[in-house]
């Protein structure tokens, strides 16, 4: 019996080790490619509306490649959460930046990588990025914290935002508990962290999840006073 799960363990470790992380990323990469012709089908291209000069137009049109007037931008700032709660938009930066971000310069992915494909990636001192690591799961623990003890926030939180939370938390918190070979068995922490890097990577382009590639998509082709391109196309 022993020895039958012995074997057990083993095809599950090599499995999540091997195809599974094929699997992952083929789902992945088919998945975003679908989502960005969705996105191409639901939008279309536009115009840019511009003001002609003339005996009824009494606004004085600005070049095409003009900046937006230093009052725009405050005017922004001030109505968006970087004016209403600075705070929350800060953590939310640095959680989805580093989210993404901190995964690429890990040495030990990067070694991954290296084996497996003969990419050698720039990789951050181990150190350095433990500590990024620990941001990531402090940025997790206060959205978790408004989700829990904040009134108008739990109010419109479901068992889905808890298990989105738990999911993109998850590979970070398995990352660091297996680097500093913290709890349970090194074996064990190692597999769930890269289960849950799968399984997160699966999710991406099915799930809530999809915002991470619809926010680029959006921000820089969707003509709208938020994007960050010339917005060319419209919905």
């Amino acid at each position: 019996m022993e020895s039958s799960n012995i074997l057990s363990w083993t095809f599950a470790y090599d499995f999540i080790r091997g195809p599974m992380v094929w699997v992952a990323f083929i789902v992945f990469i088919l998945g975003t490619v679908f989502q960005i012709f969705k996105f191409f089908s639901m939008s279309r291209k536009t115009e840019a509306i511009q003001l002609k000069a003339g005996p009824g137009n009494f606004i004085k049109p600005l070049p095409k490649d003009a900046p937006p007037p230093k009052t725009d931008w405050l005017m922004w700032l001030k109505l968006s959460v970087f004016g209403t709660n600075p705070f929350l938009m800060i953590v939310t930066t640095i959680f989805h930046l580093l989210l993404v971000l901190t995964p690429l310069f890990v040495l030990g992915h990067n070694i991954l990588w290296d084996n497996a494909f003969g990419i050698s990636m720039v990789s951050l001192p181990e150190g350095f990025t433990d500590f990024l690591t620990l941001i990531v799961i402090i940025c997790a623990l206060i959205f978790l914290y408004r989700r829990l003890f904040l009134d108008r926030v739990r109010a419109i939180t479901t068992w889905a935002d808890y298990l989105f939370l738990f999911l993109a938390a998850a590979p970070f918190i398995t990352g660091y508990l297996a680097y500093h070979q913290m709890l349970l068995d090194y074996r064990l922490v190692i597999t769930l962290h890269i289960l849950f890097g799968e399984i997160m990577l699966m999710a991406v382009p099915f799930t809530k999840f999809v915002h991470m590639i619809y926010l680029v998509l959006v921000r820089f082709t969707i003509s709208s006073e938020w994007g960050l391109g010339k917005g060319s196309r419209t919905w």
